[in-house]
């Protein structure tokens, strides 16, 4: 998979999300499609995600919203912000059992201080799997 066009300023973002430090948006496999503050897509395999029943864990859809989430609220404020997520819900709507998963994140509200993604996700049959809603307090970086 082709890495996505990104925006400038937003490199050491996209090569911090996928390093071998741990992320664990490396562990469950999550690769980006799109990179946009009004869309972005991602996938995740199911395969290595799953629940003791053989089901994709509830916990790996919602890091993968709040990994798109979050990343959506990092490109609308800037680089040089700091974004945190201070809600996070989700409805697991079916359960996926393999293939990939695909989130796709839009903005409900991109203010100042908060922005909002919703993020459905869905399987290679186009079934809706979840949908989540995340939203993301934009903050100053700590002084140094």
């Amino acid at each position: 998979m082709s890495e996505p066009t990104l925006p400038a300023g937003f490199e050491k973002l996209y090569e911090a999300v996928h390093d071998d430090r741990g992320q664990l948006s490396r562990k469950l496999g999550i690769e980006f499609v799109e990179f946009d503050t009004q869309r972005l897509v991602a996938t995740m395999p199911v395969d290595g995600n799953l629940q003791p029943a053989g089901l994709l864990h509830g916990g790996a859809s919602v890091a993968l919203a709040e990994t798109l989430g979050s990343i959506g609220a990092a490109l609308h404020a800037g680089p040089d912000k700091l974004i945190v997520g201070v809600d996070i819900n989700a409805t697991h709507h079916r359960a996926a059992v393999s293939g990939r998963v695909t989130g796709i994140a839009r903005p409900l509200h991109l203010g100042r201080s908060t922005a909002t993604y919703e993020v459905v996700i869905t399987d290679e049959d186009g079934r809706r799997v979840c949908t989540s809603r995340i939203t993301c307090m934009i903050l100053e970086p700590p002084k140094g």
